[in-house]
């Protein structure tokens, strides 16, 4: 929770802006989760590169809405379930809001926890139930990490796990480049058939995420907490640093994150496109991976499961995170965050005790999540245009404007791939 920085701030002069970045590193581990792995590879091994535009339209929307999620945390020191939880007075209100927050943070858990459990698998023959149990296990610790040792240690120790998530995911193209003209080509929106819209909004789902949105505003808030409500006015925080300082700043740290973010993600389908189209068996995360040793080598194969592993284990720390401030900012109930993942691990781990399909449970998460984006995207849009709530900060109109339109795009985006998942179409 919120720290007294001014010893930090000591050491760290203003003018080393490196210090300022981080939160949205974090917060973009949510953009490289096993759904995303699973949606993409499937992508490129379906339509080759046909979609491409899709990742980099993702990306884009990714950043606006991520920049304002850390703009809410930065200027008014409250996360947006925080916020959320004092705007909304009626006690039934809050729970049922905290009920569907919660199905979605519990939905991402399941398939980070699966993600992880196929990659023990895959490199070490661990049987789903004790892979999925390790993958908990270990995210505990880091999120004990976070709470005896605060932000910073937690933002090394998930960016260390990042730059691991982004060596396995494109470690391949080096050995099998894409072809540049089905690049370019992949850049020209379109699309064949319903699968291939299909896969561009699970794409979209699996990219734009409601726990993302609650994490950052909270991983901010964190990390520059200003004194007082005062700040939202644009006075100077207690550490000497200005709120619109920290804002530049926070455009440099997100962009930087979904730059990452966004080349991995468009790695994965690009070395699914180039090696992996018209395979059989590649619309899982095992049938890529022996497609991968098969094509590519073992080496290529295992990098691609160290990633899945590394991406498994960042990400479900991350949603463990958001789901302890959805309660908290929610029903006002703290819970020690290695208590809550412990309760969260237990579906997933059923869910693979029981024998259910990994892929076909990842799929499954995504849709749960698809419900839960217009509770979170249309809070952050409206809040953040609100001069009460940021004060000088609030959006510009052009920024508003493009806030809604990426709203409203995403929720019928995930409305169609609502659609087409219950009606078979």
């Amino acid at each position: 929770m919120p720290k007294n920085l001014d010893a930090v701030g000591r050491r760290h002069a203003p003018g080393r802006a490196a210090w300022l970045l981080g939160p949205a590193m974090v917060a973009g581990v949510a953009y490289l989760d096993p759904g995303n792995v699973a949606s993409n590879m499937t992508a490129g091994a379906s339509f080759g590169y046909l979609l491409v535009w899709v990742v980099v339209l993702g990306n884009v929307m990714a950043w606006l809405i991520q920049y304002l999620s850390a703009k809410l945390g930065i200027v008014t020191g409250e996360s947006l379930p925080q916020i959320l939880g004092r705007r909304l007075h009626r006690r039934w209100a809050r729970r049922v809001y905290w009920l569907q927050a919660e199905l979605v943070a519990m939905a991402t858990d399941i398939a980070e926890v699966i993600g992880g459990a196929v990659a023990l698998n895959l490199l070490f023959g661990i049987p789903l139930v004790w892979g999925g149990a390790i993958t908990g296990i270990v995210s505990m610790l880091l999120l004990v990490v976070q709470s005896r040792r605060g932000a910073r240690a937690f933002e090394a120790v998930l960016i260390g796990l990042l730059v691991i998530i982004a060596v396995g995911f494109t470690f391949g193209l080096f050995f099998a480049p894409p072809d540049p003209g089905g690049v370019v080509a992949g850049l020209v929106p379109r699309f064949e058939g319903t699968n291939s819209v299909l896969l561009a909004a699970s794409i979209l789902g699996a990219t734009i995420m409601p726990h993302a949105i609650y994490a950052h505003s909270a991983l901010s808030r964190d990390r520059f907490a200003p004194d007082t409500p005062t700040a939202a006015a644009g006075l100077e925080h207690a550490r000497g640093i200005s709120t619109p300082r920290l804002l530049r700043a926070t455009r440099w740290d997100v962009t930087i994150a979904l730059a990452v973010a966004g080349t991995v993600n468009l790695a994965i389908l690009l070395l699914a496109a180039a090696n992996l189209a018209g395979v059989d068996g590649t619309d899982s995360l095992e049938g890529a991976y022996a497609a991968l040793r098969d094509g590519l080598g073992p080496l290529v194969a295992t990098m691609f499961a160290v990633g899945l592993l590394a991406s498994g284990l960042a990400s479900t720390s991350v949603g463990a995170y958001a789901g302890a401030e959805i309660m908290q900012g929610l029903l006002r109930v703290r819970i020690p965050l290695p208590a809550r993942r412990l309760v969260t691990l237990i579906p997933a781990l059923v869910i693979l005790a029981v024998g259910v399909d990994p892929t076909l449970a990842l799929v499954l998460s995504q849709v749960v999540l698809s419900f839960g984006i217009p509770f979170a995207l249309v809070p952050l849009v409206a809040l953040t245009a609100r001069r009460e709530v940021l004060g000088v900060h609030r959006n510009r109109a052009l920024t508003t404007m493009a806030g809604i339109a990426a709203a409203v795009f995403l929720i019928a985006l995930n409305a169609v791939l609502l659609w087409l998942v219950f009606t078979g179409g």
